[in-house]
């Protein structure tokens, strides 16, 4: 079951916070040897009230993620004024109005036909029958592949040797595998190279464009190793409230 009903969700933080912390992480994408211009940044509301969404958008982010489902469709729900044409095109530009809504959690069949018609882009799809899933609720669906590269177990994703027979499935089912995803290790971020560099390298033999890899502490290293795509909630927003027991 979805526990985001069960979560308490942390105040927005005030917009003048979120555009000087969304100017710091455009130094950070510089200072890594990046255009900004060229690196999209998911705001990770995950824990934050529905109001963060609208700060988000105010200080110029469009590209939305979320973990859990009910949280996604209540943030949508209260979404208000002319930014809330959804399921926009993953690839729209942030002169664009809209939200980009990115699905980041470990996807629920069962939960698919109701995210189908607001979700962007589904940034975790391990496995051929959640791409069949999401191919029969929403078809030509934007999907990323999600690779596991630590070994650790209970982690999301399919291992690097999978990955190629399953962005053909996906294809095969009519779906726009745009990418690859990653989650680096726990630890210092320098130990998520080696992930980062073997799912950018994948990306790049089968051809995907797009690479999300990097988050609030490994982004700057997810970018030298060429992300396309970094996935911020507490560079943004601040740390979020502990998940209830």
């Amino acid at each position: 079951m979805d526990s985001s009903h069960a979560r308490v969700l942390a105040p927005a933080p005030p917009l003048d916070v979120v555009t000087a912390r969304v100017a710091a992480l455009r130094r950070r994408i510089e200072d890594a040897g990046r255009d900004p211009t060229g690196v999209r940044v998911v705001a990770v509301t995950k824990g934050f009230s529905s109001e963060t969404v609208e700060v988000a958008r105010h200080a110029g982010l469009y590209d939305i993620g979320e973990n859990y489902a009910d949280e996604l469709l209540t943030k949508i729900g209260a979404s208000r004024g002319p930014e809330t044409a959804h399921h926009a095109p993953v690839d729209a530009t942030d002169a664009t109005p809209v939200t980009r809504w990115h699905y980041l959690g470990a996807i629920q069949r069962r939960r698919v036909r109701m995210l189908a018609p607001v979700v962007s882009c589904w940034q975790t799809v391990s496995r051929a029958s959640e791409g069949e899933t999401i191919a029969r609720h929403a078809p030509g669906a934007t999907v990323l592949v999600e690779v596991e590269t630590t070994g650790a177990p209970g982690r999301n994703g399919c291992r690097a040797s999978e990955v190629p027979a399953l962005v053909a499935s996906l294809q095969g089912n009519g779906l726009d595998v745009r990418g690859l995803m990653t989650v680096g290790p726990p630890g210092p971020p320098e130990e998520s190279r080696p992930a980062f560099r073997l799912t950018a390298q994948l990306a790049r033999d089968l051809g995907l464009p797009e690479m999300s890899m990097g988050m609030s502490d490994d982004l700057d290293v997810a970018l030298s190793e060429g992300s396309t795509m970094v996935r911020v909630g507490r560079a943004l927003f601040g740390e979020r409230p502990l998940r209830p027991a």
